[in-house]
């Protein structure tokens, strides 16, 4: 009984400080990523979102690369695929009204916030970087919404592997359900998006289809 009782002690102490240490961690990121972005709505071609996003205002816009603390903040960019996409989403909200919608490689969250925003009846948010699901959450709370699901642990493998794998699940997922892909391809983007986007002047969104 006693080793019963210490056991459980043990495994509840262990819980609660876990819980208490992942807490904080999430406190320090919010604030850290609070301090180093800043919020970013009409210079997008989604204007109606709001979204903490680097700006040459920026202390690491112009900071050594080695002095950045966590993984590469592809999170903190909105990305022409990613602009495109959303836009798409918004134009469109029967694509997924009433959906289960999963935004795989999420970055900053625009497509899942826009999803919620179109009605999707569960969104969830999939990026390997756990400071993507923070910055998610703020910039869906940036726009008054709840946060959707994030997941950041069940994508892994080099891009090669990876994207083997996804072509994969896709062409099973092609049999009951739709998937939209954006990238660069159409839709002329406005000015200060081809600045902030190294000249690229469009981008587009795309139906994934299986191979014949």
């Amino acid at each position: 009984m006693f080793g019963l009782f210490k056991s459980s002690t043990w495994s509840r102490c262990v819980k609660g400080s876990f819980t208490a240490f992942r807490r904080r961690c999430v406190s320090h990121s919010r604030r850290f990523i609070g301090e180093n972005t800043e919020v970013v709505g009409e210079q997008s071609l989604t204007p109606e979102l709001r979204l903490r996003l680097f700006t040459p205002s920026c202390r690491f816009w112009t900071e050594r690369p080695e002095l950045w603390p966590y993984e590469d903040p592809y999170w903190a960019i909105y990305w022409p695929g990613g602009q495109a996409l959303s836009r798409f989403l918004l134009d469109h909200p029967a694509v997924c009204r009433g959906q289960t919608v999963l935004d795989l490689g999420s970055g900053c969250g625009a497509s899942a916030i826009a999803a919620i925003l179109c009605g999707a009846a569960h969104v969830v948010a999939n990026d390997i970087d756990p400071m993507a699901a923070v910055a998610t959450h703020m910039n869906s709370e940036l726009n008054g919404l709840q946060p959707p699901v994030c997941l950041t642990h069940n994508i892994m493998g080099s891009p090669p592997s990876l994207a083997t794998s996804l072509h994969t699940w896709l062409n099973r997922c092609m049999e009951t359900h739709g998937t939209k892909v954006g990238d660069p391809g159409r839709a002329q983007f406005e000015s200060t998006v081809r600045e902030e986007n190294y000249g690229l002047s469009c981008s587009g969104v795309w139906s994934y289809t299986p191979e014949l």
